[in-house]
């Protein structure tokens, strides 16, 4: 290995390997990058001693930032005693913070950094903590009598706005008509977006816009067809693709768009109604059209929400974030008064939905039908449901059993 490569500073070697592992044009985008740069921070500030009362792995007489000479196994075992260290994190996620260093590690070998893949040594490993037994099944599934409870709520929410706003008398003051409108379109967007996350099986983040990835721009209408119940989606595997859209989602969207009725098919299907979000977007735009700041006021003045501003000038929102998925189901839930028992989440989440329609499609046609809608491979889609395998052949032993013992 050459010198120059040894004595490289840890960093430097950071953005080429976030670049690498990034999404998007020139590698800036993803949850992957975003995640694995802030453990690199911490890996790199606990390697210069700055933090934890660590002293870091320099000696004392030498006044340099560490570098890939100053790595081996013995490095990475202590930091994994140190993560392992931390009472504030749980065992699956120390797991998860030393894979993204690993990773890194297992990177710089390729690159001529490191000559050995010190991360991935037994001994470097020791310290981290068991896997602490979650099993697939544990996780958060959304069950029948959930999934009821929560479209049985927003889709009597959505047709009591709905019914309140078209049944307005004639004379009705118009800003009141507009708020009640908005209401109507509120509850008809959390209706269609409840269904296709409880039906579908798509993930959130092939459904709605994702910060930290240019390309995952939220469905748009022009994504949607649902005469033919297709959705085109960007899938987790970096590629555009068709996802079904089965009957129950059919209603509930086609209700919407009636409602909403785009200017544009570019529209999102999930538009933010974030208040200040939309205020700053709507006097930007008209702005940018050459319009003045009193007439601006005047116009917004003559809405009772920006929302309903923006439709009519044609002045595109963002979609809501995967992060505003999660709010809104927090809301509904508590609203809908569904019963949730679960460790980590006091309310029917996203991934849930994914989860307890994996498991409907499992239990009904097997693991080779649910990998294709699911859009995963058999093997992970055994994976993620052993336990549905596992209760199947104990029936199956049970009823051997019982012929035997007969």
């Amino acid at each position: 290995m050459a010198d120059r490569a040894l004595s490289t500073p840890l960093d430097d070697s950071f953005e080429r390997y976030l670049q690498d592992k990034g999404k998007g044009r020139g590698g800036d985008g993803g949850n992957y990058r975003r995640n694995a740069a802030r453990e690199l921070e911490r890996f790199a500030e606990w390697a210069a001693g700055d933090r934890g009362g660590w002293p870091g792995i320099v000696t004392d007489d030498e006044d340099r930032v560490p570098t890939f000479s100053d790595l081996d196994e013995r490095v990475f075992r202590e930091y994994a005693r140190h993560l392992a260290g931390d009472r504030g994190l749980k065992q699956n996620t120390v797991q998860t913070y030393y894979r993204y260093i690993s990773a890194w590690c297992g990177w710089c070998v390729n690159e001529g950094y490191l000559e050995a893949h010190y991360a991935q040594r037994a001994s470097a490993m020791a310290p981290l903590p068991e896997d602490d037994g979650r099993k697939p099944g544990d996780q958060q599934a959304w069950t029948s009598e959930q999934r009821h409870a929560l479209t049985r709520y927003v889709d009597e929410h959505a047709r009591e706005a709905i019914e309140t706003y078209t049944t307005l008398p004639d004379d009705t003051d118009p800003l009141d008509r507009q708020r009640a409108r908005y209401e109507a379109l509120k509850a008809a967007r959390d209706r269609a977006l409840v269904f296709v996350i409880a039906y579908t099986a798509v993930r959130v983040g092939e459904l709605l816009r994702d910060p930290n990835d240019p390309r995952r721009r939220g469905v748009r209408w022009e994504d949607l067809s649902l005469d033919e119940g297709s959705m085109d989606v960007y899938r987790k595997k970096q590629q555009w693709d068709a996802a079904s859209l089965p009957d129950p989602v059919i209603s509930p969207l086609r209700s919407y768009r009636k409602l909403m009725d785009p200017p544009a098919e570019r529209w999102p299907v999930f538009p933010t109604l974030d208040q200040r979000t939309l205020s700053a977007l709507v006097q930007d735009e008209l702005a940018d059209r050459g319009e003045r700041s009193d007439a601006i006021a005047q116009r917004r003045d003559e809405y009772a929400r920006d929302l309903l501003l923006a439709l009519d000038e044609d002045i595109r929102p963002e979609s809501i974030t995967t992060d505003g998925a999660r709010s809104i189901l927090q809301r509904l839930s508590a609203a809908a008064d569904v019963n949730v028992n679960d460790a980590k989440h006091d309310y029917l989440a996203p991934h849930g939905g994914r989860r307890g329609m994996g498991e409907v499609l499992v239990r009904a046609f097997g693991y080779t039908v649910a990998a294709r809608y699911l859009d995963n491979s058999e093997e992970m889609v055994r994976e993620h449901y052993s336990h549905i395998e596992a209760g199947e052949l104990g029936d199956v032993a049970t009823d051997a059993l019982d012929e035997i013992d007969a």
